[in-house]
C-alpha cells in the first residue's frame, strides 16, 4: 500500500537557516516544527526530510559532519515521539549537473521508489521556490512555501500556498 507523506525542506522550515549547517551548537528548531510534525503523523503522515547540502561539495563539512547533526535532530524529534521515516540530501555544489540538487526531482523520486510513496496525496513544505519546482517536477501538486525570510516572487510562485509559518499549515493540511 502507497504511503502519504510530508516531504520537509530542512533549512529555514525545520531550523534556522545558518549558511553550511553542520554544528549542533548552531542548530535552533524552528518554534512549531515539533507541533505540526506530530499534527501530520496524528491524520496518517510520514515525514522524510529533503535537503540541498552543498557545503560538502564545497568543503565546509564533510559527509559524516552531516551525518552526526542529522542523528542527533533524530533523536530531538524522536525524544518528541516523532518519526522521521528517512532524510534524502544532496551533496552536491550548485554548479553540478546532477538530477538530486533542488530545483531537480532526483531525491523525492528516489523517496517515492524506496518507500512506496503516493505523490498524489503527499505534500512538500519549503522556503524556497525550488523546494516547490522540485516538488512538482516529482509529481507532488500539493505544496507550501513558507515566508522564512527568503526573497519570494508570490505573484509569480507555482506553491498551492504561500504561510507565514510550519504552524499554519495545519489549518491547511486536512486529513
Amino acid at each position: 500500500m502507497a504511503i502519504k507523506t510530508i516531504f520537509l525542506d530542512r533549512d529555514g522550515v525545520i531550523n534556522k537557516e545558518v549558511n553550511y549547517l553542520y554544528r549542533i551548537e548552531e542548530f535552533v528548531f524552528l518554534d512549531g516544527i515539533f507541533e505540526a510534525c506530530n499534527y501530520f503523523q496524528s491524520i496518517g503522515f510520514e515525514i522524510i526530510i529533503i535537503t540541498n547540502q552543498s557545503g560538502i561539495a564545497q568543503g565546509f563539512y564533510s559527509k559524516n559532519d552531516f551525518k552526526i547533526l542529522t542523528d542527533w535532530m533524530f533523536e530531538q524529534f524522536q525524544n518528541k515521539n516523532i518519526k522521521i521515516l528517512d532524510i534524502f540530501y544532496c551533496p552536491h555544489s550548485q554548479n553540478s549537473h546532477c538530477n538530486c540538487r533542488k530545483p531537480m526531482p532526483g531525491m523525492i523520486l528516489e523517496a517515492q521508489k524506496k518507500h512506496g510513496i503516493d505523490l498524489n496525496l503527499s505534500w512538500m513544505i519549503g522556503d524556497k521556490e525550488s523546494d516547490i519546482i522540485s516538488a512538482n517536477a516529482a509529481g507532488v501538486k500539493n505544496t507550501i512555501l513558507l515566508r522564512s525570510g527568503h526573497k519570494i516572487d508570490e505573484n509569480s510562485s507555482k506553491a498551492s500556498f504561500i504561510e507565514n509559518s510550519i504552524l499554519e499549515t495545519l489549518n491547511t493540511i486536512i486529513n
